[in-house]
């Protein structure tokens, strides 16, 4: 299914008077089957855009459109993996991946056979009867992606679903998504802030500013799977996207240095916030 953002943007009202601006004329397009990665400093509406994509936020300007229609809400083609895992702890792995596949009515046996299908694609066929306590981080998250994929969505959107893993098991899991696409050439669209993963991972790179969040560029990743981190292609087009991110974060450092102060409801005054401690 293609992805198409046409002119978006999102405001937040902060208060009766003022608005925050997250997004602003955002427009491209997704073809179907591709691994895109969203990319930038924090607060540059990354995760609010797929948000929009699932069809759990709407924009304030511009419409987004998956297979030609107007996305105006949840649909079973767009499934989400978000950072938390967020299993059902009174269930098993195996049951835990048949539950989206029980609510839609499907026979105990047909269910069981998919799951067992995507467990052993995410290397969790060993623990079946395990339950979400006995994983670790990273074998939560393999267990969420064969909930996901499951139930065979057409667009899989994933808002940093490694960011709190520990390096070695973001690593091999990077290898296993990208191992899962080559198999199931599903859409993907993975929000991410590190550069190295989205190297690792897309096919392009959309690269956001700072609020308001703007492309500033677009990288096409040429280089062959599977990918590691270790590869030289990989450093060199990572150090050339950090060079320009670098730009936006001090933007957002910036900002918020200029910005440093709070409010005393007590003193009635404004206070900078290297001073709050001393309260």
């Amino acid at each position: 299914m293609k992805v198409v953002i046409e002119k978006v943007a999102k405001q937040y009202c902060q208060n009766s008077k003022s608005k925050i601006e997250a997004l602003k004329e955002i427009d491209f397009s997704i073809a179907a089957g591709e691994f895109i990665c969203l990319l930038g400093p924090s607060g540059c509406g990354k995760s609010t855009l797929l948000n929009m994509i699932a069809g759990l936020e709407k924009p304030s300007q511009g419409v987004v459109k998956v297979d030609g229609k107007v996305v105006t809400g949840a649909g079973p083609e767009r499934v989400v993996v978000f950072q938390e895992a967020a299993l059902f702890p009174w269930l098993t792995v195996v049951e835990n991946v048949e539950f989206g596949l029980k609510m839609l009515g499907m026979k105990k046996k047909e269910r069981r056979e998919k799951a067992l299908d995507y467990l052993q694609m995410v290397h969790l066929s060993n623990f079946l009867h395990s339950y979400p306590h006995e994983l670790s981080g990273g074998m939560k998250q393999r267990v969420a992606i064969a909930r996901a994929l499951a139930m065979n969505p057409q667009i899989l959107l994933m808002d940093e679903p490694f960011a709190a893993l520990d390096a070695q098991t973001r690593a091999l899991l990077h290898k296993e998504l990208q191992e899962i696409w080559v198999d199931t050439k599903k859409t993907i669209i993975f929000v991410t802030h590190n550069v190295l993963e989205a190297v690792c991972l897309a096919d392009r790179i959309f690269l956001f500013t700072a609020r308001p969040g703007k492309i500033k560029k677009c990288f096409s990743v040429e280089i062959p799977r599977i990918r590691e981190e270790g590869d030289l292609a990989v450093c060199n087009l990572q150090n050339e996207i950090l060079e320009l991110l670098k730009e936006e974060i001090e933007k957002v450092s910036k900002a918020e240095k200029e910005k440093g102060f709070g409010f005393s409801t007590k003193e009635k005054v404004f206070i900078p916030l290297e001073h709050w401690n001393q309260i």
